[in-house]
This record gives C-alpha cells, sequence and structure tokens, in this order.
C-alpha cells in the first residue's frame, strides 16, 4: 500500500486580516513541520470593513495564546455587547440585537414566550430590558463577565471586538514571523499549474521570482487570483436576495460617549455603519446603485458623521454572493476570495476564522481526497446560506415604504428556508435553531422582533401560570438586570484601567 506524502510547503496568496489570520494560525497549530510563505504586496490595498466582530474571535485569539488586553492595545481596539439597528423595521425605530442570552428559561420555555404573553397585554417592557447585552450599551456601560458569578447577568455578559483590521494584521504578521513564517513582498505575474490535473505548482512574481508549494491559500481578496482568475471556480450570485453592491467609507474623530455596540443606520437604500475605536470612529454608507449614486451616497454618508472626517471617502464595489467551489484542486480560498457577505451583522471575519478551522479539520495529504474537499464544500456552502439567510430577514421584514429600494426588499421572494423560520415565529413564536448555524434563537428573536413581527400567538404552556405571577417574573427579571447594569462601569472607565492603547499609534 503507497503512503501519500504530506503537504510540507503551504503558500498564502495575499496578506491582510485573511493572510495573516491564516499564516497565524496554521504556524500557531501545526507546529514547525510546515513551511509557510505569505506572499503580500505593500502596493495593494485592503478592504478594512471588517472591523467590527462577533464573540467566536475571542476563541480564535486564545487559540493562539493571545492575551486579549494586549491585543486591544495593539489594535487601538474597543469592546461590543451588540448591534444596533436605526430605522429598519421603520423610521424610528431602534432596536438591538445583543449577544447571549435573553432571560433564562423558566418551566422549560424560552423566556420570550412569557415575555409575548405580557406584552400582548400591555404589561412588558421592551425586549431588550430582560438582557444585559442590550440593555448595558444604552448606558455605555461595559465590564467582562464575572466568573465567579454564575446565574447573575454579570456572569453572563458576552462580548466582541471593534478594532482596527489593518493593526490586527500587523499584529498577526508580527505574531507568524516569530514562529518562522517568511513574507515575500511583492505582485504575482502569472501562476503556473501542472498538466493534466491543473493544480496549481507555483506562482511567479514580478521580479523573476518563483514561489512554489503544494497548498495553496487564496487571502487575495475579491479579485480571487488563484480561486477564480487561475481555477475558474464559479461564482452564485446573491444580489437579488442583498441587492446592495456599493460602499464608501470614511474614518472620523471620536465624539460622545464609547459606546459598547456598532451602529447600523438604515437609510434610503442602504445603510450606515458606524464603528467606535479607541483613535476615530469608522463609518461607511453600503448602499444599492440600481436606487443610489455614489455622489449622494457619499453626500448621505458625510451629513451623519458624529465627528470630522479624517480622510477622503474610499468607494468600494462588490458582489454578495459566494464561490461555487470554495476549495478547488490544492488550493482554498479564505476571506473576500471565498465570498461577500455585507458586513450587516459583523460575520466578515468569523468567516475567516471558520474557514481555517475547518482547513485544519481537513488538512490534507498531498494526494488532496476528493471526498474531503467534497465534504468542505458542502460544509461552507451550508454555513453561507444559513448566514445569508439571517442577512435577507433585516431587508424583507419591514414597514418602510418611503423609496423604491425598500419597497423591493419588502416585496422581493426569499430563500424557503428562511420563510419557513418567519411563518414558525409568526404563528406562536417558535425559533428552532437550524443544525450549528452561526445564529442561535436569542439572535433571531431579537431582529424580528426589533424588525416588527408580532406573533399571533406564543407556546401554550406560557398561560399555566396566573398573569400577576409572570408580570412580577419579568419585572424581576428586568429590575436586576437594571441593577447590574447600574454597577458597572463606562466602557471608558473598563478601558483606561485595562487596555488603553499608546495615544501614538
Amino acid at each position: 500500500m503507497m503512503v501519500q506524502t504530506l503537504v510540507r510547503n503551504i503558500v498564502v496568496v495575499g496578506g491582510g486580516t485573511a493572510g495573516w489570520m491564516t499564516a497565524a494560525a496554521l504556524s500557531k497549530l501545526l507546529g514547525g513541520a510546515f513551511n509557510i510563505c505569505v506572499i503580500e504586496s505593500d502596493e495593494i490595498g485592503t478592504i478594512g470593513v471588517g472591523e467590527a466582530t462577533i464573540p467566536h474571535i475571542s476563541e480564535f485569539n486564545r487559540a493562539l495564546g493571545i492575551d486579549e488586553d494586549e491585543f486591544l492595545r495593539a489594535t487601538q481596539g474597543t469592546f461590543k455587547l451588540g448591534i444596533e439597528f436605526v430605522n429598519w423595521g421603520a423610521i424610528g425605530d431602534r432596536y438591538i440585537h445583543g449577544f447571549g442570552s435573553v432571560g433564562q428559561p423558566t418551566d422549560a420555555l424560552p423566556l420570550h414566550h412569557f415575555w409575548l404573553r405580557m406584552a400582548k397585554l400591555g404589561r412588558a417592557s421592551p425586549l431588550e430590558a430582560y438582557s444585559i447585552n442590550t440593555a448595558a450599551p444604552r448606558h455605555a456601560k461595559f465590564m467582562r463577565a464575572h466568573k465567579g458569578m454564575a446565574g447573575s447577568p454579570l456572569g453572563d455578559i458576552v462580548h466582541a471586538f471593534h478594532f482596527d483590521a489593518s493593526l490586527y494584521a500587523r499584529f498577526l504578521r508580527t505574531f507568524a514571523e516569530k514562529l518562522s513564517v517568511k513574507r515575500t513582498e511583492g505582485k504575482i505575474k502569472r501562476v503556473i499549474q501542472s498538466e493534466p490535473d491543473g493544480f496549481i505548482d507555483a506562482v511567479i512574481m514580478e521580479n523573476g521570482e518563483r514561489v512554489g508549494g503544494d497548498f495553496f491559500i487564496d487571502c487575495s481578496g475579491m479579485r480571487g487570483l488563484l480561486i477564480e482568475e487561475t481555477l475558474k471556480s464559479g461564482y452564485e450570485d446573491w444580489s437579488h436576495w442583498l441587492p446592495c453592491d456599493r460602499a464608501v467609507a470614511v474614518p472620523c474623530e471620536s465624539s460622545g460617549p464609547l459606546l459598547p455596540m456598532t451602529r447600523s443606520t438604515a437609510h434610503t437604500a442602504g445603510w450606515q455603519w458606524r464603528i467606535p475605536l479607541q483613535h476615530r470612529t469608522g463609518n461607511g454608507h453600503i448602499y444599492c446603485s440600481n436606487f443610489m449614486s455614489q455622489d449622494e451616497a457619499t453626500t448621505i454618508l458625510l451629513k451623519n458623521l458624529d465627528g470630522v472626517p479624517l480622510a477622503d471617502p474610499r468607494p468600494l464595489k462588490f458582489v454578495t454572493g459566494r464561490r461555487k467551489q470554495f476549495w478547488n484542486r490544492n488550493c482554498v480560498a479564505v476571506g473576500l476570495s471565498s465570498g461577500f457577505l455585507e458586513p450587516l451583522e459583523s460575520t466578515s471575519i468569523h468567516l475567516i476564522h471558520t474557514a481555517i478551522s475547518r482547513i485544519i479539520n481537513f488538512f490534507p495529504r498531498a494526494g488532496f481526497d476528493a471526498a474531503d474537499i467534497a465534504e468542505y464544500n458542502a460544509m461552507t456552502n451550508w454555513e453561507y446560506e444559513r448566514i445569508r439567510d439571517f442577512l435577507v430577514l433585516h431587508y424583507k421584514v419591514t414597514a418602510r415604504e418611503d423609496s423604491d429600494f425598500w419597497r423591493y426588499c419588502r416585496n422581493m421572494s426569499i430563500p424557503e428556508s428562511l420563510q419557513r423560520k418567519i411563518d414558525l415565529f409568526s404563528s406562536n413564536g417558535r425559533i428552532y435553531r437550524d443544525g450549528e448555524e452561526l445564529f442561535a434563537v436569542p439572535s433571531w428573536l431579537q431582529v424580528m422582533i426589533g424588525q416588527g413581527i408580532s406573533p399571533r400567538g406564543y407556546h401554550p404552556l406560557a398561560d399555566l401560570r396566573p398573569e400577576d405571577e409572570v408580570a412580577a417574573f419579568l419585572g424581576n427579571v428586568e429590575h436586576v438586570i437594571a441593577k447590574c447594569v447600574n454597577a458597572m462601569p463606562t466602557q471608558t472607565e473598563f478601558i483606561a484601567k485595562q487596555c488603553q492603547a499608546s495615544l501614538t499609534r
């Protein structure tokens, strides 16, 4: 029986967040048995919109042994408890999609069934009063979960981060190079493929240098230098469900309290993000070019900044969707080369993380087994589709009719998998997680309620307790959370004490 040889030489094409997250993780988790090279050009810029994250990024940093405070100081980072959505369900509406749980289950039912019962009777506060992750941002409060307070809301705090993506890439580059990752500066002129299988043998740099490898990881961004331009993997366009296809981005001076949340404000034909960092605020306006010009989008963005712009607005183009093959032959796409899902729910960096984890789980021998590649592609496709559905929910479920864009979104057809979730919740407030999909019950609950879905009913077992008892139960949950929020420091105070970045950075 012939033993397949190991993949020894790994070439990561492209730096930025995707490239250096990949190189750092592989060098740390695979040990020194592999040669890892990152090809990166200082002349090629990065997209740089993925500065907001979800809590899973902490798992990635912990796996690498990165100290959280050190990471935050190096990246001008702040904390994030959720995302505030403004003007999405209707103009004037605002709600927070927070991380973590909404109350605690009781009588074997999620709290929201009791909340739905009381809300219909006018005896409940807004949903965000029942989660510390949504109550604290309203008061600019933050602290890490207190490990010694199990059962208390202060033990249930779940956080993610905002950070400067270019600084994070630089931080991980230093980390990876200490583990013997080699960086090659320059642009790729052409790609060499073997015959007849079409596998990638090497890339030729503009200076004539040949960089060979056994396994290539494409982190070249939307261009997809290897996965698409070379291997013709194909692209599935989802713009009929997620019609925004342009963005304009600009940083501005910080202003006001340092809120531990991202803000997404819906405009006439898209939405604007606001990401507070220690040294500045990141802003951008994602819009649909079929309904708005770049000049109009830029004017709206600049008009709605909190502070003085620190650079000229930078335009971006994209097509929402995914590669038809994420892994093709001896090449796998990571980051924007694998697809683009707008950063409405801050999933871009998470998709890099899960791709890296999946690569390690399916790490190949030199034979590149077809069954492994097929399963990798199927799992990644499933992940993209579940996140896609969650994003589409924000556009589809709205009462807005003030523009052609929002009328299109209200009336568009949606994936059957999403319609099934909407129908189930609209009937009796039921939500079921689809396998290990990224967004769990609290996320679907907060967005569906926030966007304006009012279920016709709720779980019948929620009627077994007397009305006054249920009202008192909800009142106690709200009171305890408010008391905990009152005891928390502001995010500004917490950062000053724990992880203040250098002012000269």
